[in-house]
């Protein structure tokens, strides 16, 4: 139905706009300005029943908000935070995850298309001109905005009262940190875990493709074998944190080719365990060069001397490898004799 189905009645009263339309051309005003078009009504200004539905259909979408917020806060109750399910085409993901997202992305989306709807179908549409005024205010009105400040900061008494200014100031100042201490449900704070791995003494050194512990002859002179702490294990839900921090590289040398007399030390007849995450931003290393005992970070080029206590020759990383000390236990097995005695990953030094 179209405005020029209804009688002429029945539409809505146009309103009337001055905006200095000039509809026709002359020497004074070459430049004609054609005006505003006909305005169009909408259905829903000419059929009462049509306003009825789009207002139901505001008043839905606003309901259905609310009952996605009342499903979020249930969500963050009851749903557990280790629980996963299965999301086609995502895949196995965080049920919690799901759920919060899913009940806020519909609330506010469900907001956003109620008022859009609204503004579309039930408000005014009629289009309005006004002239352009100056923006600025005039000499007379800045001066009394002026007065009356000094006026009002006069009669306040603000700086004449100084304990009430000071104890206004401090509470504006404090109360922003009521938002900081919600901050704190973000998550456990780290405390040292970042400076602490899985590896323990006595912890053996466990073959990552294997899942079996390593022998010192299970390391060939020359070889790159990559180990993880015995109890890891892939299924666990600290795996990928854990590993990040834990993953080693051990590499068996000619004792006679160590240059670091540290690394000798903490060595096992050759066999040595360095950190498999870069210095550099983390990344693992996995590019070893025999004949002279290099490896080379994939990401960035970052090259670490295994020889020579795994220090920096080239690239962006700023610190050597760190290396965990080991040893073999009773039934000849590898096995760590402590942690690391620095923090694994990049530039962990300076942030703490």
């Amino acid at each position: 139905m179209s405005s020029q189905d209804i009688p002429e009645e029945n539409l809505p009263a146009e309103q009337e706009h001055a905006h200095g339309a000039v509809s026709v051309a002359d020497e004074e005003n070459p430049f004609a300005d054609p005006g505003l078009p006909p305005h169009e009504h909408r259905i829903q200004d000419i059929d009462e029943r049509a306003a009825k539905r789009s207002e139901r259909v505001v008043a839905l979408l606003f309901t259905v908000s609310m009952l996605a917020t009342v499903g979020f806060i249930a969500a963050y109750v009851a749903v557990p935070s280790d629980k996963s399910i299965f999301v086609f085409p995502l895949g196995h993901i965080s049920a919690l995850n799901f759920a919060l997202g899913l009940t806020l992305g519909t609330a506010l989306f469900c907001i956003g298309a109620g008022a859009v709807h609204w503004a579309r179908t039930l408000m005014s549409d009629v289009e309005v001109a006004d002239e352009r005024h100056a923006i600025a205010a005039s000499p007379e009105v800045r001066a009394k905005v002026h007065a009356d400040f000094k006026q009002g900061a006069k009669e306040s008494a603000l700086g004449r009262r100084k304990l009430i200014r000071n104890t206004m100031f401090g509470a504006l100042t404090l109360v922003p940190l009521s938002g900081v201490v919600l901050l704190r449900d973000l998550g456990p704070l780290p405390g040292t875990s970042l400076r602490h791995t899985l590896w323990a003494k006595g912890k053996l050194l466990v073959n990552m493709n294997t899942n079996q512990p390593l022998r010192p002859e299970d390391v060939a002179v020359g070889s790159l074998t990559f180990a993880k702490p015995e109890g890891l294990e892939e299924a666990d839900e600290s795996f990928q944190n854990e590993i990040a921090k834990a993953a080693l590289m051990i590499i068996r040398l000619q004792p006679d080719n160590i240059k670091d007399k540290r690394e000798l030390e903490w060595s096992h007849e050759g066999v040595v365990a360095f950190s498999k995450i870069c210095t550099h931003v983390g990344c693992p290393i996995s590019l070893y060069e025999q004949q002279t005992h290099h490896v080379l970070c994939p990401c960035h080029q970052s090259t670490f001397d295994l020889s020579d206590g795994a220090r920096v020759i080239f690239g962006p990383a700023g610190h050597a490898l760190p290396q965990l000390r080991i040893g073999v236990n009773d039934e000849g097995y590898l096995q760590a004799l402590g942690d690391f005695e620095e923090p694994v990953g990049p530039a962990f030094w300076e942030r703490g």
